[in-house]
């Protein structure tokens, strides 16, 4: 399971890498859930990520097809791995495919290698937005690479007390039977990354966790946050063994 660390700027981006974190995510929580940054922010914090995979978001979106395939070539444009699509503004399952779509099609029309995240809310029915159990179905219809559950409110709840650890089962299960990877985010605390480990996911998503006093909006990304995370994830990928 790799960790995916959202980064504000190119200074939290230093600190991810220096922990240990697989994928830096280029991201303004001051804008949402999946608050997308300025393209001088993201191009910053690719330089300083290296060679490690560096993603972006492209906000909580609205149905507006062509704006955010638009947003999608932009996003590409600056050389990430990863282009997440929220699916903050469609509620129907053909409205997503179609939104997802043109920004899949924007975005490898550019790089045929980028991976599109398509990206759900566990909250979906206070957010107003796509059901989260049908994300999967989404993602392979549009030929989106990953299957993200994440949530629209940062406002104490988390993934896990929105879904139940049998809901997000069957959707991590739903998107590996489709061959599509699964991503896993929502106010993700460190003593939550066994039992994310134990569904199976391929990427866990962190910000609060990784700030000070666990602040996602006015704390800073710290490198040994991010360390104490990597470890928890290195413990787990070894086994039983290791963690008693």
């Amino acid at each position: 399971m790799k960790l995916l660390v959202s980064c504000a700027n190119a200074a939290e981006a230093s600190a991810a890498v220096a922990g240990g974190a697989d994928i830096v995510d280029a991201k303004n929580p001051r804008e949402g859930a999946l608050g997308a940054t300025f393209p001088w922010t993201v191009r910053s914090i690719k330089t300083i990520a290296g060679k490690v995979e560096v993603s972006c978001t492209l906000g909580d979106l609205p149905n507006l097809p062509g704006s955010v395939a638009l947003a999608a070539l932009g996003a590409a444009a600056t050389g990430v791995n990863y282009v997440k699509v929220g699916l903050g503004g469609v509620r129907t399952k053909d409205d997503a495919v179609y939104l997802l779509r043109g920004a899949v099609k924007a975005a490898k029309d550019f790089n045929p290698a980028i991976k599109v995240v398509a990206a759900g809310y566990a909250d979906a029915e206070k957010a107003g937005s796509l059901n989260p159990a049908i994300v999967p179905e989404v993602a392979d219809e549009a030929n989106a690479d990953v299957a993200m559950i994440d949530t629209a409110f940062k406002n104490g709840a988390n993934l896990f007390t929105i879904l139940s650890r049998r809901e997000i089962r069957r959707i991590v299960d739903d998107a590996h039977d489709r061959g599509l990877q699964v991503a896993l985010a929502g106010s993700l605390r460190k003593e939550l990354l066994p039992d994310t480990f134990s569904l199976k996911a391929d990427i866990v998503g962190v910000r609060g966790a990784a700030c000070t006093n666990r602040d996602r909006l006015n704390g800073q990304i710290t490198g040994e946050a991010v360390q104490g995370l990597a470890a928890i994830l290195k413990r787990l990928q070894a086994g039983p063994s290791i963690m008693r």
